[in-house]
């Protein structure tokens, strides 16, 4: 099937004619619509990590931590896989990652190293808008008519800056050459896709909006077999450019991407712990 074009710059970010760009961001939980103001810091040593250190969390008004002591440890551009038994806090901690909920105590931060394994500079916090978050059946948040309105959701409609909107017309077009996406028309509706297209374009989402860190919860639910070995090899494509943090009881399918695993144990401990290899669910 042969590519469609992308739209032009005009349609991209000055058309008002689509009712879903009227609607406040504050009305939706799912927070893809989050548009970054500068691009990725740049990293001027050998290689930087994301750190979570000794987090815990408790939500307001229990008394019951969730996650307990929480560390892990993962480098750039390398892939990192969180299994365990449904219940036991993964998601609770993509969440805090994302910003999208705040550790009882502990913290959550980028760390520079150098060309010798040794720190470089204080630790940098780590900005939601760094981080993209891809949920498990992400297609339920889908709020526009057409793919391209779903993936440009939330950004700026105005006339003017033209470099701005060559930025996001640049970012639109790489995600969706990098998500496999240039062979289905943007006018589609993005409920008419198949499930792997919709979990396609759930990462084009996100990828638009320049992530360095993207997580992802049961990425592969849902899917048919094809799919899920589609969504695999992009997530494999993915890897190579994007840190990946993934929460999935599917270990068979993602097993040779993984580079470091952790068991989360029902009340919320982490454990540094190589895949059951054979083990497909658990």
């Amino acid at each position: 099937m042969g590519s469609v074009p992308l739209p032009s710059l005009s349609l991209l970010i000055s058309s008002s004619s689509s009712s879903i760009f009227g609607r406040s961001s504050s009305t939706f939980s799912y927070p893809h619509w989050r548009i970054r103001k500068a691009e990725a810091l740049s990293v001027s040593c050998d290689y930087s990590c994301f750190e979570i250190r000794d987090v815990s969390y408790r939500p307001p008004g229990t008394k019951i931590d969730l996650l307990s002591q929480v560390n892990l440890s993962i480098p750039e551009k390398s892939f990192g896989l969180i299994f365990g038994r449904s219940g036991s806090g993964k998601t609770t901690l993509l969440q805090l990652i994302a910003g999208l909920s705040k550790p009882t105590s502990g913290s959550i931060y980028v760390q520079r190293f150098g060309d010798d394994d040794e720190r470089i500079k204080s630790p940098e916090p780590l900005q939601p808008e760094r981080v993209g978050i891809v949920f498990q059946f992400p297609e339920r948040y889908f709020v526009a008519d057409t793919v391209l309105d779903e993936v440009t959701f939330g950004w700026p409609r105005q006339k003017g800056d033209l470099q701005l909107r060559e930025l996001l017309a640049s970012r639109l077009q790489k995600a969706i050459m990098s998500v496999g996406l240039t062979g289905i028309s943007l006018d589609k509706d993005p409920h008419s896709l198949s499930g792997g297209y919709k979990r396609r374009l759930a990462l084009a989402i996100q990828l638009v909006q320049t992530p360095d860190l993207l997580i992802l919860d049961e990425p592969l639910a849902g899917l048919d077999w094809k799919a899920r070995a589609d969504v695999a090899k992009l997530l494999k494509d993915l890897k190579k450019e994007l840190t990946l943090l993934v929460v999935s009881h599917d270990l068979k399918e993602l097993a040779s991407l993984v580079d470091q695993s952790w068991r989360m144990e029902m009340g919320g401990a982490l454990k540094r712990e190589p895949l059951p290899i054979y083990t497909q669910n658990l």
